[in-house]
């Protein structure tokens, strides 16, 4: 896992946590499409995640503002994807969205 390479704030955060069901059914190949689209969407920033080998997993996605991630929530084949999700890949999620006020971190790497 890598983290993304972020503005100073203020931006917002978009954090899905889900629990997977046992349906693969295209799961991986719309979620790498869902990725792809979502980088190509204005305000879009970047975004991190992991998932658990119980299934329960983080995506958090980074936007300029909240139009961005409006209009994100509405692109047609995001709402596909949504429905996707709701009907076989998973049993349960949660969605906040917050404003980033202040970000700092720590790196061994680049010292």
């Amino acid at each position: 896992m890598h983290t993304s390479a972020l503005p100073e704030p203020p931006y917002y955060m978009v954090s899905f946590s889900s629990q997977r069901t046992d349906v693969d059914d295209g799961y991986g190949e719309i979620g790498y499409a869902m990725t792809n689209l979502a980088s190509q969407q204005p305000g879009y920033l970047g975004f991190e995640s992991a998932r658990g080998a119980d299934g329960f997993g983080i995506l958090i996605s980074f936007w300029k503002d909240e139009e961005s991630i409006r209009a994100w929530k509405g692109v047609v084949d995001h709402v596909e994807a949504q429905r996707r999700g709701r009907q076989d890949w998973y049993s349960k999620y949660e969605i906040r969205v917050a404003l980033v006020q202040r970000a700092y971190g720590f790196d061994s790497e680049n010292q």
